[in-house]
């Protein structure tokens, strides 16, 4: 009798042992394809987090738009029915208009005056903002510098964007500036954006060339300029009741794996950019590497800018400037 009294209790303390650490399977969903950097980057995020909490965090992944577009998963994260999501930052500027900051074309110099200021004061600033939104921002990844594709000829100068209808996102910055050189912008989510190209709807658009490959947009676009007129950098969000709601280790290590899957995911980039410009051409793209962008910077940076500073101050135009060197 004793000895099945203690088998029972042996069998209930095991029951609730394992029920304690039954692991927390969190949705990720996100836009790009499983070729992307992205997709490789979520595979890093969820292999750090499962030797970080020993399993007890695991990602369930939704690539390809499969559970939305960019709007419909940030609000969907807001709402608690997806835990994590990742988009351009443009997708995040109607909650949090300062975010638009990111997005003045021309305002980084390289590569590394991006990772200073994301990396820094100014990025950490900027996630928090997102906080008042019912969003835990994770961490910065990489879409990266944006160029220009169209179907209908060489883009060298502004006057060569002049009437095209160009897609781009809905962050205001980038229509302002399109439609400053005289092209006709206009917003579409990138699940989108193939089927409109292929049938003309428009004519042209502006991606950083591993979406342009990632997505096939080079089978139906002739002509692709490295214009790097701006650039996006992802944001990775968590809804922040749930994330508020696990112990601080399992916060810690999310915040930890999110930033080193982010830095995994730009050397990815950075070493892939050369071999997709090459894979381009041998598919009979029309590569415009020099594209002199002064011309550019003359219409749009000022004006860019000042629609900001109107409404936001230039608190952080200044600090990113100063990151500059």
């Amino acid at each position: 009798m004793k000895l099945k009294k203690l088998m029972t209790l042996f069998a209930a303390t095991t029951l609730f042992a394992t029920s304690s650490y039954a692991a927390v399977n969190l949705r990720f969903g996100y836009e790009a394809p499983r070729s992307d950097t992205q997709h490789a980057a979520a595979q890093k995020f969820d292999q750090l987090l499962k030797e970080k909490t020993n399993g007890e965090i695991k990602l369930r992944l939704f690539p390809d738009s499969t559970l939305g577009n960019a709007q419909t998963m940030i609000s969907a994260v807001r709402g608690g029915t997806i835990d994590i999501e990742m988009s351009g930052s443009p997708n995040f500027t109607g909650l949090e208009p300062k975010l638009n900051v990111i997005d003045i074309p021309f305002i980084f110099k390289d590569r590394q005056h991006v990772y200073r200021v994301l990396d820094g004061e100014v990025g950490q600033e900027l996630l928090k903002d997102l906080e008042k939104q019912g969003l835990k921002g994770l961490a910065f990844w990489d879409v990266g510098f944006r160029s220009f594709t169209n179907s209908k000829h060489p883009v060298n100068t502004p006057e060569d964007i002049k009437n095209l209808k160009v897609r781009t996102n809905q962050n205001p910055m980038y229509i302002q500036a399109f439609t400053l050189l005289g092209a006709n912008p206009v917003p579409m989510p990138l699940s989108e954006l193939y089927t409109a190209l292929e049938t003309r709807a428009v004519d042209a658009q502006e991606h950083p060339i591993g979406i342009v490959w990632s997505s096939k947009l080079y089978e139906v676009q002739k002509y692709l300029s490295l214009t790097n007129h701006g650039y996006t950098p992802l944001i990775v969000v968590m809804n922040k009741a749930k994330f508020d709601g696990l112990s601080p280790e399992l916060q810690t290590a999310i915040l930890e794996a999110a930033k080193e899957a982010g830095a995994y995911q730009r050397q990815l980039n950075e070493q892939n950019e050369q071999d997709l410009l090459d894979k381009m051409r041998q598919q009979g793209v029309e590569v415009i590497e020099t594209v002199d962008v002064a011309p550019f910077k003359a219409i749009i940076e000022e004006q860019v800018r000042k629609s900001f500073i109107d409404k936001n101050g230039d608190e952080l135009i200044n600090k990113i400037d100063a990151l500059a060197e």
